[in-house]
């Protein structure tokens, strides 16, 4: 940062003045003195001079008046800037609150306690509190509307400073005798604050100043500090916090009275004075500190005593009372900011967020792009690209180099292990510098780099790119400056203080005033320099012969590094010290293209200076930005920061160089021929092509290929051999209004001759179809079809391009652009625009994929496959089905197309369903696909687990026959593909189909009787049936057919049921066998067995275990000469030779039966 005095107000009556503050959000300065004295100033810029803005900018004050009030000398005046309030004490202790109303302040309330004076008073940070110390140990909390809201007596103290912390919940109270004690909100004391900055001091010390910055603008680190206290003596502690055991530490060597922080806590200023050569003769001073106790800059004032100081709401102003006078410094700051192929990069701190914001900001597009960088160090720019320096991590000592292009996209960081505290750039390098060492890294832009190109730029990266050298090293230029940081941690004895770099060399200044200039891109030293003076900031020019020094005191110099000057010893030495020297000097920028071409910031003055002579100043106050072509570009960062989110093209201002408006105005007064002579004496591009535009305009041909010439511009040149060669005036006319952009004109010019063709081709040629599709449709002639599309598709692309894909159809449509229209009604969602469009196209058509995989992306799979199957992609179609789990038309698709691969994908997708146990729906795939034989064999799973946990039998039961009927789909499908394959008789088709079924039945036992299942559950139903309808006869030769069922129906369900049957039938030798068969049964517990037999013992004892009854059917059943079909309704055997049989299961029942059934009993099959 730089700081220079820049404005003077005495007060009337050479009235000592002891206090001052500035109002932060209006501008307020109130001043109190002795003898009462009470005065608010304003200093506004002068609206007649709007064309200057920001500090250069002249001030006047707006008001200046006098608060009557006060008899003693005021002592405290604090502003409360939520409230628009001013509070002020004097000696005598008496307290008064002014308000503003219509312009002026008045008195709201007044306080007089009558017993002390008030040493100190300050507003909590939202202003609703304002804490009052008396110098007798009294404290008073009041509220903003003048209530009390508590009072404590600190008995045996002395106060004189208060301070609040930014969440209002702790208040600090300095003593007299120097110490500092914590309380809290309600007047409670916590504890007494450690005084790091004391330490090794004896007696007490009074305490100059307390200030606790709120983080209202937010924190330039976290965790940074931000409590300052200060004591007269000139020890300073700056806290993170009330509780903070390591501060940090400053001696600033002068006697202390004040201390304030600036707006955004990144500046600390301490007032007071400096101890002079005569004993008499103090120096009034201002000391400036960053929050890690790094002195940056010392402003002396003039005057006997200094007495406050106070920061302007901006921080870019401080005002100084000083006897009794106001004096007011301007401040320009050290923004982190920088300037790239038309882009200003800068950063700012938000309250909200703990890192920087870094605004890169268009200025040709207005466009802006933001990124957040923690730790932020530093924004160094040249040409297209930028790089920012920040800390790695908190807690290691790592940073980072990040290279970005001009919209922020981080390109390459490099993380390096030295703190980068000066960082400079050319066209190749990145050169960073702590105080002891420098490394440079030799950084590569991708630009549209094929592959391979890539690979080798990888490949070659560590050798060589990163190098790292320590200040007393003399390398060779051999390559000797490897990655190794341990030079680094060496320490020096003359640090680094700046350095600066072009393409051919690097400068290093160091503290003692030693410049060294070393080689690059191979890093040797070439020579060191002597200067009279510490360098703060270096500048190379364009062929790197010179280097401009600014010094911390401002001091501009200028070295020539190549001239060789005889020394007074007699010695010829390398480097001249030239004779010209500026002060207050804040900023300078060489010409891009000019050696001898510079720009100096002086104040609020811009100086351009050609071979060291200046021209006259221009008032400004802003950063140069760039300055080339006789032109220099400067932003005004102050006016962008005051609202870094809405920056203002209007901030952005260029300024020409005298030689630019002095040729220009000779070609407008005296014409071409005298201006050529004072350009040939200033020759400069810029100039030479002002000429060449200047010709062009009046048609002077020759002139202007001259000027063309001089300027290198061979456009320029080819332009005017093109003029050469029209033969009519008023085309040539036409053609040079639209080489400088007055295309309206030029328009106009060529339909007045009649050539539509040149306007419409004009026209194409900026872009501009819209008036390109009006001269098409206003002409007399046939319009160009082919013309017409292209406009109308162009329009199309202006309208998609903006996302107002309506309009783009519209014009699609009658362009005939079939490929964005399709991604038009992709965009609208207008699926039947897009089938529509599919069925128009003709076949294998280039776009129908592309239409096809629109439709499965969002799940339309039969426009998919049609579209798929128009440009014969049956694969495709088939992987849409399947993708979109229509695997019957996957099926169908494969069968017709005679794809092979439709099994795998089908037991693939199986596969994934049974991993999630959706058997269901895996059977339901291979039903779907005729996989009967998988799904039967699924469904026989679920039956035998069902069977298993003993559910309903009829549910166990319809399982089974599911399982069946998918058994009898398989065999049928067996036998029709064999009959396709065996062209002979069908004896042999049926055959081969019973050859494969019987493959089949080998492998599984459910496939040779696959109604075995569901015949056991019907039969075990209808016997329970026929027993509760009370038909024991049928019901016991029903339970009887269950005896073959054993491996399907547990033992002991079935004889136990046959038991109950042959009971009930009072058929007492099979109900004996039925429990003898149950008493062996292993399955059973010794509980259950005993069970049985003593329900036998009790059947047995009163009934003898013989059939009564005997019947021929017994006779038949026993003597088992062979099988006889089994009635499904009944249960009964089939005796006669009539009977019914069912179609699908091929079971049988008794015809006398039919009559009272539609449905097989068995399969419920219609019957």
């Amino acid at each position: 940062m730089f700081i220079y005095l820049c404005k003077k107000i005495a007060i009337p009556g050479n009235v000592r003045l002891r206090c001052i503050s500035w109002n932060k959000d209006e501008g307020f300065i109130a001043c109190g003195g002795e003898d009462g004295l009470l005065k608010v100033l304003k200093l506004e810029t002068q609206s007649d001079e709007a064309k200057i803005k920001g500090l250069a900018a002249p001030s006047n004050l707006s008001m200046n008046q006098t608060l009557e009030g006060h008899s003693g000398s005021v002592q405290v005046v604090t502003w409360n800037e939520q409230y628009h309030k001013l509070t002020t004490s004097d000696q005598n202790g008496l307290i008064i609150v002014w308000i503003i109303y219509k312009g002026a302040w008045y008195e709201e309330m007044i306080n007089n306690r009558n017993k002390s004076v008030v040493r100190s008073m300050s507003w909590n940070a939202d202003g609703q509190k304002i804490c009052i110390v008396y110098e007798d140990g009294a404290v008073i909390v009041g509220s903003v509307d003048g209530n009390r809201i508590w009072g404590k007596d600190l008995k045996g103290t002395h106060l004189c400073h208060v301070a609040w912390s930014s969440d209002s919940k702790v208040l600090l109270f300095g003593m007299a005798n120097g110490e500092i004690h914590i309380y809290d909100s309600n007047g409670n004391f916590i504890v007494k604050m450690k005084l790091s900055c004391l330490v090794n001091l004896t007696g007490t010390f009074r305490i100059a100043g307390i200030h606790w910055y709120h983080g209202t603008e937010g924190y330039v680190e976290p965790d940074c500090p931000c409590l300052a206290i200060c004591y007269e003596n000139g020890r300073c502690q700056i806290m993170r916090d009330e509780n903070d055991h390591n501060p940090v530490l400053i001696d600033t060597g002068m006697n202390v009275v004040c201390i304030q922080w600036n707006h955004c806590g990144s500046v600390l200023a301490l007032a007071g004075s400096l101890k002079g050569t005569s004993p008499d003769k103090d120096v009034n001073v201002v000391q400036f500190y960053t929050p890690f106790g790094e002195h940056l800059r010392t402003l002396k004032v003039p005057g006997k005593q200094i007495s406050a100081l106070s920061w302007e709401g901006g921080g870019l102003k401080i005002a100084l009372a000083v006897d009794s006078y106001i004096y007011f410094a301007n401040i320009r700051p050290d923004y982190k900011w920088g300037y790239c192929s038309n882009t200003v990069v800068y950063a700012y701190t938000r309250p909200d967020r703990p890192e920087y914001c870094v605004i890169f900001w268009d200025t040709k597009n207005n466009e802006k792009y933001v990124k957040y960088v923690k730790s932020l160090i530093s924004i160094t720019t040249y040409g297209d690209f930028c790089v920012l320096a920040t800390k790695a991590d908190e807690d290691q000592p790592q940073y980072v180099l990040v290279l970005c292009n001009s919209i922020g996209t981080p390109l390459d960081p490099k993380y390096i292990d030295i703190g980068p505290l000066f960082v400079t750039m050319t066209r190749t390098h990145v050169i960073a510098a702590s105080k002891e060492a420098f490394y440079i890294w030799q950084y590569r832009v991708a630009k549209k780099l094929t592959a391979m190109e890539i690979n080798q730029v990888a490949r070659t990266r560590k050798e060589g790119r990163e190098r790292i050298y320590h200040i007393d090293d003399t390398p060779s230029g051999s390559g000797d400056g490897h990655l190794d940081y341990s030079k680094a941690v060496e320490g020096t004895r003359d640090p680094i203080c700046a350095i600066t770099a072009s393409d051919k060399i690097l400068l290093v200044g160091r503290e003692s005033g030693t410049i060294h200039r070393y080689s690059l891109p191979n890093v040797g030293i070439i020579q060191k320099y002597t200067l009279n003076c510490r360098a703060h900031q270096l500048s190379l020019n364009c062929n790197s012969s010179r280097v401009a020094i600014i010094d911390l005191s401002g001091v501009l110099t200028f070295f020539d590094l190549d001239a060789r000057v005889t020394s007074s010893t007699g010695q010829q030495v390398i480097g001249e010290q030239l004779k010209l020297e500026r002060r207050d000097v804040w900023d300078m920028k060489w010409a891009k293209d000019n050696p001898d071409l510079f720009a100096v910031m002086e104040k609020t003055r811009m100086y351009v200076f050609r071979n060291l002579d200046p021209e006259e100043p221009i008032q400004t106050s802003g950063y140069i930005c760039n300055f080339e072509d006789l032109e220099i570009k400067s932003v005004l960062l102050d006016e962008i920061l005051k609202n870094p989110e809405r920056p203002n093209k209007d901030y952005i201002i260029n300024f020409e160089i005298r030689s630019l408006r002095d040729s220009r105005a000779l070609i407008e007064e005296v014409g071409i021929e005298e201006s050529s002579q004072f350009i040939e004496d200033n020759p400069h591009p810029r100039l030479w092509r002002l000429l060449a535009e200047a010709a062009l305009q009046k048609l002077d041909l020759q002139t202007a290929e001259q000027a063309f010439v001089r300027c290198k511009d061979y456009q320029g040149i080819k332009f005017v051999k093109r003029l050469g060669n029209l033969q009519s005036e008023s085309m040539k006319q036409a053609e040079v209004a639209a080489y400088f952009g007055r295309f309206e004109e030029a328009e106009r010019m060529y339909l007045d001759m009649d050539r539509r063709d040149l306007a419409i081709g004009l026209r194409m040629k900026l872009g501009d179809w819209f008036r390109v599709l009006q001269l098409l449709k206003t002409g007399s002639g046939d319009s160009d079809d082919a013309l017409l599309e292209q406009a109308h598709n162009a329009i199309g692309d202006y309208f998609a391009d903006r996302q107002k894909w309506l309009n783009a159809v519209q014009y699609y449509v009658q362009g005939r652009n079939q490929e964005r229209l399709a991604e038009c009604y992709y965009m609208l969602e207008d699926y039947q625009g897009l089938e529509n469009l599919a069925n128009s196209l003709p076949e294998n058509n280039k776009l129908l994929p592309d239409i096809a995989h629109m439709f499965v992306r969002v799940g339309m799979c039969e426009q998919a496959v049609s579209a798929f199957l128009k440009c014969n992609r049956p694969k495709d179609a088939v992987d849409t089905c399947v993708h979109l789990n229509q695997w019957n038309k996957a099926v169908e698709l494969a069968k017709n197309h005679n794809m092979k691969e439709i099994g795998s994908l089908l037991a693939r997708y199986a596969t994934h369903l049974l991993e999630k146990n959706k058997i269901l729906d895996a059977i339901e795939l291979y039903r779907k696909a005729n996989y009967f034989f998988e799904a039967a064999k699924l469904m026989f799973k679920i039956a035998d687990e069902e069977a298993k946990k003993r559910t309903k039998p009829l549910r166990v039961k319809k399982l089974y026959v599911l399982s069946a009927l998918l058994m009898e789909q398989c065999h049928e499908q067996m036998q029709n593909a064999q009959r396709g394959k065996v062209k002979g008789s069908e004896t042999a088709s049926a055959l081969a189909g019973l050859l494969e079924e019987d493959v089949l039945s080998s492998t599984n036992r459910f496939a040779d009787n696959a109604w075995r299942g569901a015949e056991a559950y019907h039969f075990f139903i209808l016997a329970q049936r026929q027993l509760y309808k009370g038909s024991v006869d049928a019901a016991l030769k029903t339970a009887l057919h269950l005896r073959d069922y054993e491996d399907i129906i547990p033992a002991v369900e079935i004889y136990s049921l046959l038991a109950v049957c042959a009971c009930a039938n009072r058929a007492f030798d099979t109900c004996s066998k039925a429990f003898v068969k149950l008493e062996s049964l292993e399955t059973l517990s010794q509980e259950q067995r005993q069970q049985y037999e003593d329900l036998a013992l009790e059947i047995f004892a009163r009934h003898c275990p013989k059939n009564n009854k005997k019947t021929d059917l017994d006779d038949v059943l026993e003597s088992g000469d062979g099988k006889l079909p089994v009635c499904v309704a009944t249960g009964d055997p089939i005796l006669e030779y009539r009977f019914w049989m069912c179609s699908v299961c091929k079971h049988c029942m008794k015809a006398k039966e039919r009559s009272n059934y539609n449905f097989c009993p068995l399969c419920h099959c219609s019957a």
